[in-house]
């Protein structure tokens, strides 16, 4: 597969960001929404902060706390055998998990595609009980002149999937929760289909263990029915353990094409691609059997989570795709496939 990568990736890492306070340090900024906003290409970053430690022994969680209004702060001690700090993301403990950083969502604009204009401050922090654990992983859908945004919002609660709305990215409303826990990686179809409309969605099954891909219709973009199950992991294969949707999809002249992530037995992240029929988007009409786009550069594979590529965010220009993806939960990079490169990837 013949995969461009910018030849200055990252374009995008932690030391690029303002921190949001000044005893937090940037861990990570990576999984990008993209659109074009006028003459500029835009990402909706998700940015993840924790406080900075003083104190070898001890790890400092941050979180949005309701009452106070603010970003308030949790000690665990390593030293502490009955705490597993086994996965560098979590903290789970006898009371509950709880994660190492605060995510928020942050815009960045450039005029090229390459070099990027980032905002000094959050464009969406959190806000309610349901937030208080950060927001992750936006998807943008541009429908009749406003932009919708999906985002996994986390708290004690659950992972759900949250919705706003904007015309100009500075400023937002929030329209709540659309889909509840355990639910994330929502990702809305840029128009109605025989009426209704569409999105992409991953809930996970906390007894089965399955982390799949369903499809769900909506008349007005807000209440969402009529679920239904599209595909899961295949054994043995690249993506054996989890799925999930990527980009946002985008129609071809053969169908709906989306670029999804999976996962194998050993936490790799790939992309993919999926087929699916113009009119019915629930069926499925063709499917990568191998990865099309691995880790395989050094960002890629060395990081805060490493052998991740993750995409939340793409656009498609001269019959090439535009990806601007998350590279090992750390910083964010810019590369290129051609279309015709997709199709060839798919067991038409």
């Amino acid at each position: 597969m013949q995969v461009w990568r910018y030849e200055n990736n990252p374009v995008i890492s932690p030391e690029d960001i303002e921190p949001s306070r000044e005893d937090f340090e940037v861990i990570g900024v990576f999984n990008p929404a993209v659109t074009r906003c006028g003459d500029e290409i835009l990402l909706l970053a998700r940015v993840a902060e924790r406080p900075v430690s003083t104190e070898a022994n001890i790890v400092l969680v941050p979180y949005y706390d309701v009452k106070k209004r603010d970003v308030d702060v949790i000690k665990f001690r390593k030293d502490d055998a009955s705490i597993d700090f086994s996965d560098p993301r979590l903290v789970k403990t006898a009371e509950g998990t709880y994660l190492t950083s605060l995510s928020h969502l942050r815009v960045a604009k450039s005029k090229d595609g390459k070099k990027f204009e980032i905002c000094n401050k959050p464009s969406i922090s959190p806000t309610n009980e349901y937030e208080s654990f950060g927001l992750e992983d936006a998807r943008i859908t541009a429908i009749d002149g406003k932009f919708y945004i999906t985002y996994v919002a986390v708290s004690r609660y659950g992972v759900t999937t949250a919705l706003a709305s904007t015309e100009d990215f500075r400023d937002f409303k929030r329209h709540g929760i659309i889909f509840c826990p355990e639910n994330k990686d929502v990702a809305i179809f840029p128009e109605k289909i025989n009426g209704n409309f569409y999105a992409l969605h991953r809930p996970a099954s906390p007894l089965f263990g399955k982390n799949e891909m369903w499809i769900a219709e909506s008349p007005d973009l807000f209440g969402w029915g009529n679920h239904r199950y599209l595909m899961g992991p295949v054994q043995d294969s690249w993506d054996e353990s989890k799925i999930g949707t990527g980009a946002v999809p985008f129609r071809t002249d053969a169908g709906w094409l989306e670029i999804y992530h999976g996962a194998d037995r050993n936490n790799r992240y790939c992309l993919g691609a999926l087929l699916l029929d113009g009119g019915q988007p629930w069926k499925i009409l063709a499917r990568s059997e191998r990865p099309l786009f691995e880790p395989e550069a050094d960002y890629e594979r060395a990081g805060f989570f490493g052998d991740v590529v993750f995409c939340c965010g793409l656009f498609l220009e001269a019959g090439k795709l535009n990806i601007y993806y998350g590279a090992a939960d750390t910083s964010i990079c810019y590369a290129q496939v051609s279309l015709e490169d997709v199709f060839k990837n798919l067991n038409l």
